[in-house]
């Protein structure tokens, strides 16, 4: 699992929106919507049970997609 750390952004306001689906080599992903966080899982209950951690237990806050979702760790760099 990659995770890249930055502070909370959301106190106070929203929660972040996370995807959880599968890449294209068919890994379980979850990923914050703009790329703060996210990480790479062998099944899908692992990725969902991180999506509900770093997003402070906001299910509603979570989109499971049918589409390849990918990880992109160079995004913040």
């Amino acid at each position: 699992m990659m995770t890249q750390l930055l502070d909370r952004p959301w106190p106070g306001s929203a929660p972040p929106t996370v995807f959880v689906g599968r890449n294209r080599r068919g890994n379980w992903v979850a990923r914050e919507q703009g790329g703060a966080f996210g990480g790479l899982f062998v099944n899908r209950a692992q990725a969902l049970k991180y999506a509900l951690v770093e997003n402070g237990g906001h299910r509603e806050s979570i989109i499971e997609v049918t589409r390849e979702i990918e990880l992109d760790i160079w995004a913040n760099s």
